[in-house]
């Protein structure tokens, strides 16, 4: 029997929790999605607000330790950073219906939370196509970009993604079913390792590595750096993913920037461990040089210990 969602709770409240907060609050009865957040940050947004695209956000704060019973659906949206803390915020909102999607960056998000929830809640998930810039409380994007997700198990539809299906469809919210997902994870996570860390170490944006020069050979060659460690994970990337996700990049706003961008502009500790560190431990364990990778790092690193 397919489930039907009703509630939804979100747990990080940077631009993808405000991006997909704010486009559920208008779709949504406002008691019926949540926005989890301790209640120092509540206070915050409460005084400040919080702003998508120029309109004030209506949001149903509720903090960790409030019993509302469990939720649907729960989108983690926070960064690598804060998932331990996330996973223990959202206890109270998780049932054994309880549908997980994990938006984080990387490839390992779903199977930490699984150790604390197990794998039969949680759907494989990417967020990709969004070019949003988040300015404290406020976000600015041109485009919303989807979510696509599917199971863990490659080649089927189950249920629980029906039920996500059938929700996103009702709710006007962009997204795409695959049934490759381990292989869309490792794409979504060549694209991070290449565009991400290379506009961070030149402080651009997405115009940087749309046009060709240094900045976009440096980004292609990191991501071809991961194509090389998949196929020795038995995930068959090729040079036609990263076509597919070169014309993905190419779609967004040239003024946008990716998270670790705008981490780095505001003087954050970056998710560099996630992507280039990945990257260079994998290297070792395959016996394989990652050299652009540990570029990137060494000269994140080095930013980093300038704050």
């Amino acid at each position: 029997m397919i489930k039907d969602i009703k509630t939804v709770a979100i747990v990080g409240l940077g631009a993808l929790g405000i991006l997909f907060g704010h486009h559920l609050s208008k779709k949504m009865p406002f008691e019926d999605l949540r926005i989890i957040a301790n209640q120092d940050r509540i206070d915050r947004y409460k005084k400040d607000k919080v702003y998508s695209n120029g309109e004030e956000c209506n949001f149903n704060y509720v903090t960790p330790n409030e019993d509302l019973g469990p939720a649907d659906l729960v989108l983690f949206t926070v960064k690598f950073n804060d998932l331990d803390s996330a996973i223990e915020d959202v206890r109270n909102h998780i049932g054994d219906d309880t549908i997980i999607l994990s938006c984080l960056n990387g490839i390992v998000s779903e199977e930490i939370i699984s150790k604390t929830y197990g794998w039969d809640k949680i759907l494989y998930c990417i967020a990709q196509g969004m070019d949003g810039i988040r300015k404290g409380n406020v976000l600015e994007y041109t485009n919303m970009g989807m979510l696509c997700f599917g199971d863990r198990e490659p080649g089927i539809i189950s249920d629980k993604v029906k039920a996500v299906e059938n929700f996103f469809i009702k709710t006007d919210f962009p997204h795409e079913v695959a049934t490759d997902m381990q292989h869309r994870l490792w794409g979504k996570f060549m694209l991070n390792v290449g565009v991400n860390q290379t506009v961070a170490i030149f402080r651009g944006n997405y115009g940087t590595i749309q046009k060709d020069g240094e900045e976009r050979n440096i980004m292609i060659s990191a991501m071809r750096e991961v194509i090389t460690l998949a196929n020795k994970e038995e995930v068959n990337l090729t040079e036609k993913d990263l076509d597919y996700w070169l014309d993905v990049l190419s779609k967004l706003d040239p003024r946008g920037k990716p998270s670790m961008a705008q981490d780095i502009d505001n003087k954050r500790f970056s998710e560099v461990d996630l992507f280039a560190g990945t990257v260079i431990e994998m290297g070792k364990k395959h016996g394989i040089a990652t050299p652009v990778n540990q570029m990137l790092y060494d000269r994140i690193k080095y930013i980093e210990s300038t704050f």
